[in-house]
């Protein structure tokens, strides 16, 4: 059953599942909350699980002209307040990462344990801030164009075919965004900020969810991240480019689950 509450007088919608403790899964750019249905389904028989459509994406409408990493984490926030949940784990999907790494920095007491899932710690740089720039002229243009062409290139060529019905629920739903929460998106993503020292001095587990053939998120990079933190728990996925809660859903499944249960015990 979808619930939503009013944050600035917008509707932000979101769902809770099970019983336990609690962690929290964020989608990515142009995804939604529906993208984690079958994991909710399969990790609520041991956990509560909470997900959110964000900003602008799926049933939430656009809060500003700009959805910062950190307006967005406030808004997580907001939610887990009005539920009463005082501790929980906090990961995200590429966009939905950098909400987290945000979130666990304001909010570090609360948080047992973060994780990136195909996203990283750095800032833009200087030619990402670039072609973010060239992507809102494109969205500002024709936005369905955008995302036609931008979502199946988050596979790799051989997941294309394998996933292609998937692709297209991807692409449809993402169809029904108005440009306006894309852009909000793609400027917030452009002025987020470095989380090095989050990782570094993170006291609770951090996970990572690496694809070896994702673009995004290459080894080399992500390689420097994962040793950062005194506590790293790391998959790293063969085969797989952007979108391993598809193209390796049992495998990060059963990461994230047990991630997230030695987490509070840990804790």
């Amino acid at each position: 059953m979808d619930n939503y509450f009013n944050y600035q007088d917008k509707k932000i919608y979101y769902r809770v599942n099970g019983k336990g403790n609690c962690i929290v899964l964020l989608h990515g750019f142009l995804e939604n909350q529906n993208i984690w249905n079958y994991y909710s389904e399969q990790m609520s028989k041991s956990l509560k699980v909470v997900t959110i459509d964000l900003p602008g994406h799926g049933q939430s409408e656009n809060i500003e002209e700009v959805h910062s990493m950190e307006l967005m984490a406030q808004i997580v926030k907001e939610l887990l307040d009005r539920l009463q949940i005082t501790k929980y784990v906090v990961i995200g999907h590429s966009m939905g990462g950098y909400v987290a790494l945000a979130f666990a920095e304001m909010y570090s007491k609360q948080t047992t344990g973060f994780g990136v899932f195909h996203s990283h710690a750095l800032a833009d740089s200087t030619e990402a801030k670039i072609n973010r720039g060239r992507a809102i002229q494109v969205v500002k243009e024709n936005h369905k164009n955008f995302i036609s062409s931008f979502i199946p290139d988050l596979f790799t060529k051989e997941n294309k075919e394998i996933y292609k019905k998937e692709i297209e629920v991807l692409q449809s739903e993402s169809r029904k965004m108005e440009k306006e929460g894309i852009i909000a998106a793609l400027y917030g993503m452009r002025q987020r900020t470095d989380k090095l020292k989050l990782l570094q001095n993170a006291r609770v587990p951090v996970l990572f969810i690496i694809g070896k053939k994702d673009s995004r998120t290459p080894m080399e990079l992500m390689n420097k991240q994962i040793g950062l933190p005194k506590h790293s728990e790391v998959l790293i996925l063969e085969h797989i480019a952007h979108m391993g809660f598809i193209e390796a859903r049992e495998k990060c499944l059963s990461f994230i689950n047990s991630f997230t249960l030695n987490a509070f015990s840990v804790h």
